[in-house]
């Protein structure tokens, strides 16, 4: 029998090496990717996942009480969302997904805007003059290819600042996916593609998506780099996400970047229960790993960070909220008469003549 080729030769299974800076107890365990950060901008970064936190707790509560609409709980992520975010420039494109509100009011959207946009009021996308970013994205995945054709936008303006975009473990088993890491791969588009792996796409566990060992090692087929990152460790995302926008900035392409996360909450508030496909046991372990207390414990040691400093930051953040959402809720009330008004450049008589019917009873 003659000896063919074995696939099995063939079958690519790269070690991955998981990009770490904290381990679970805050003690620094690579000092070679320790970032450049000054002691008031590490503080910063904590305040700025504690107020995720907050503003995650709140958000619940805002829903359940219906004075907030649709909203996607980000407890858990906060390392992964907000210490990529960090790496970034104020110039640079912001394009979410419907996880990433706080990354959107931290890159400068005033948080009543978002509130807003969770209500389903038109209000919630109109966004500053200066704000380099598009509202939420629902489509699973649709952002990427957005992504990849602001990048090559940024790049024929000779820009020197780069696009980046979030999409969930799911989210890589879309079309859209593919597709935009291969556009911008091929045009060496200045783009940070951003995979927040935390297990679950609503119910379905990562392993049922796809039978790559990871999500980070797809870049290979794109040409780009991917590297994977402790998600619940905030130094080690930022310190990835710098060396990508900067690598991305300086005409060499885009790259991906695999966070591993969780998120502790439900996939948003609308119905899901985690309690029907994740355990209990899971549950207990990643909680163990709360990016929170990792970054705390770390500020601690150093002397940073107190309990009072923490309470007195809470209540800010708190009042805050309080603020944006009484603005939120002194917004003007939509009307259908607006609804049919935003609808065409050009309105065409058939739905002027509506318009007509609805503003004259609006009017009453």
């Amino acid at each position: 029998m003659t000896k063919g080729i074995d696939l099995k030769d063939y079958f690519a299974t790269p070690e991955t090496k998981t990009v770490k800076v904290l381990d679970g107890s805050g003690k620094v365990v690579n000092e070679d990717f320790f970032p450049d950060l000054s002691d008031d901008q590490l503080v910063e970064l904590f305040k700025q996942m504690v107020w995720s936190r907050i503003l995650n707790e709140r958000s619940t509560k805002l829903n359940r009480q219906g004075r907030l609409g649709f909203f996607a709980p980000t407890a858990g992520e906060e390392a992964s969302q907000i210490g990529s975010n960090f790496a970034m420039e104020k110039e640079d494109f912001l394009l979410p997904a419907y996880r990433d509100v706080p990354q959107l009011v931290q890159h400068g959207l005033p948080l009543y805007k978002a509130f807003l946009w969770s209500r389903g009021h038109v209000e919630g996308n109109e966004y500053p003059a200066d704000l380099q970013a598009l509202p939420p994205q629902i489509i699973i995945g649709a952002q990427y290819v957005q992504a990849a054709g602001v990048a090559l936008g940024l790049q024929k303006k000779g820009s020197k600042n780069v696009a980046y975009t979030y999409t969930g473990d799911g989210g890589t088993s879309q079309g859209d996916f593919y597709e935009g890491i291969n556009f911008a791969g091929a045009f060496k588009s200045p783009a940070v593609f951003i995979v927040q792996n935390n297990g679950y796409a609503i119910s379905v566990p990562r392993a049922t998506q796809t039978a790559a060992p990871t999500l980070s090692q797809k870049a290979v087929a794109a040409g780009i780099p991917g590297v994977q990152v402790d998600g619940m460790d905030a130094l080690a995302v930022y310190a990835v996400t710098k060396a990508a926008r900067e690598w991305a900035a300086a005409g060499n392409g885009p790259v991906l970047i695999e966070t591993l996360t969780y998120r502790f909450g439900p996939h948003t508030l609308s119905g899901d229960d985690p309690k029907r496909y994740r355990t209990s046991e899971e549950e207990s372990e990643w909680q163990e790993k709360d990016p929170l207390i990792r970054m705390r414990t770390f500020l601690d040691k150093k002397g940073l960070w107190s309990q009072e400093q923490e309470e007195a930051w809470t209540k800010e953040v708190n009042e805050q909220i309080d603020e944006a959402m009484a603005k939120t809720e002194a917004a003007p009330v939509q009307k259908v008469s607006d609804f049919l008004k935003n609808t065409f450049v050009e309105t065409p008589a058939v739905i002027q003549e509506q318009i007509d019917v609805y503003a004259a009873k609006e009017g009453k």
